[in-house]
């Protein structure tokens, strides 16, 4: 397999090397989405079908990526990234909030970052697993975040009063494992759920683990 080749520097049609790169890979992540997200899938696509989607060449792929799987990988980080900002955005808003309210808007948010595109969503819940054992670690560790992010929450929520003291880690992951299989079997079609069901079903899992009621 061709390793990455280095990119040529200076100057070109008015812009520079970096420019020109980031335009690059903005142009094989588009395709990625589309070919991997709604089209044949990460597993049929090939090589030469994602530079003709991207309009470039494999030459250019291999100055950005040494495989396919590379920017899957890239790929999986960037819709994880945006369903994590889907929820860091509304938190100015809400931390004043009580803890129903909170968690509802978390929720929503976070349902809403993951599903608004929903090339994403089979990417993030479908086409990732079963990869490779790389993937898997990867997958491993961006749940890891997710995992923080919803201890922080329940952190929150004993500090506040609004929860009685308790491991709650252990429930974090174990949320977090029940998003992922709730969420694939719903992308796959195995689900027949609105989105706003979906964030409902999660929201009374959350409440009633945390003892919240609404």
């Amino acid at each position: 397999m061709p390793g990455r080749i280095t990119p040529a520097e200076g100057r070109y049609g008015g812009r520079d090397a970096a420019e020109r790169r980031a335009e690059r890979r903005e142009r094989f992540r588009e395709a990625g989405l589309e070919l991997f997200g709604a089209g044949p899938g990460y597993r049929a696509t090939r090589l030469g079908d994602l530079c003709k989607a991207a309009g470039l060449s494999t030459r250019q792929f291999y100055e950005e990526y040494r495989t396919l799987e590379d920017l899957l990988a890239s790929l999986h980080l960037y819709v994880n990234d945006v369903a994590a900002k889907a929820v860091l955005d509304v938190l100015p808003d809400v931390r004043d909030l009580p803890a129903p309210e909170r968690i509802t808007a978390y929720v929503h948010a976070y349902v809403r970052g993951a599903t608004g595109d929903m090339r994403h969503a089979r990417i993030a819940y479908v086409e990732v697993v079963g990869v490779s054992p790389r993937m898997d670690r990867q997958r491993l560790e961006r749940r890891a975040v997710w995992i923080d992010l919803v201890s922080r929450v329940a952190d929150e929520a004993v500090a506040r009063g609004e929860a009685p003291p308790g491991n709650y880690r252990i429930a974090a992951a174990g949320l977090i494992g029940a998003v992922n299989g709730l969420m694939h079997d719903w992308v796959v079609g195995w689900v027949d759920a609105t989105l706003e069901e979906i964030a409902d079903e999660l929201l009374q899992i959350i409440l009633g683990r945390y003892k919240i009621t609404i």
